[in-house]
Parts: structure tokens; sequence; C-alpha cells
């Protein structure tokens, strides 16, 4: 099954040098035990845009959708056999440490829409 890591820190967080070499290596690990599927990090909330559709017009708001300390710094795409197999995945991540960690299941079991 697969599972998002929707990583987030507040504006507080600054990462080191040493903790960007702990998750390259983190990224390479996961990897290599067919574990990480995908993953980036996220440019700055601030180049976010928010889109919705309300009557049928486009309403289009600078910034995230949310307003809240912990913004969406980045995400990993994993596969594990169990959600508690996910859980260690993420609090293995070198930013457990530092910022939070959401793990989130995938919902693949859905019916595929039709075209």
């Amino acid at each position: 099954m697969q599972y998002l890591l929707i990583i987030c820190h507040d504006a507080t967080f600054a990462p080191t040098p040493a903790l960007v070499g702990e998750i390259g290596a983190w990224v390479k690990d996961m990897e290599g035990r067919g574990i990480l599927k995908h993953g980036n990090p996220l440019r700055p909330p601030a180049e976010a845009a928010t889109v919705r559709v309300r009557k049928g017009k486009v309403v289009l708001t600078d910034g995230p959708f949310t307003d809240s300390a912990e913004k969406i710094a980045a995400y990993g795409l994993i596969e594990c056999a169990t959600m508690q197999q996910a859980v260690d995945i993420a609090a293995s991540h070198p930013m457990a440490r530092a910022a939070t960690i959401e793990v989130r299941p995938v919902w693949s079991d859905l019916p595929r829409m039709a075209a």
C-alpha cells in the first residue's frame, strides 16, 4: 500500500548542512530498498496559489490554502505493507526530529473513473 508523508514545519525552521546530508542519505537508503517512490521539497508557501471554483467561477488566492503555523514543506510517497511500517519509516526520516510528518494512506482501492 502507498502512503504519503506530508512533512511540515513552522517559519522558524532552518535546515543545517548536517540535516540536509542526513536527508540525502535517508532518501538514498529508502530508494535503494524500494520504499521511497517519489518525493521532493516544496517551494515556500508564499509562492503557492490556491484555486477554488465557486458558483462556476474560479476563485484564486495567493498563498497556501490554510493559515496555520506549520506549512507543508515536502512530501514523500512510500510503499509499505502496513501503516505501522509506514509510521516506522516516517519516524526514521531525519525531519521527524526537526518537524512534523503526517502519514496518510493513499486511497488506491477506489474505482477508477471512466473517461
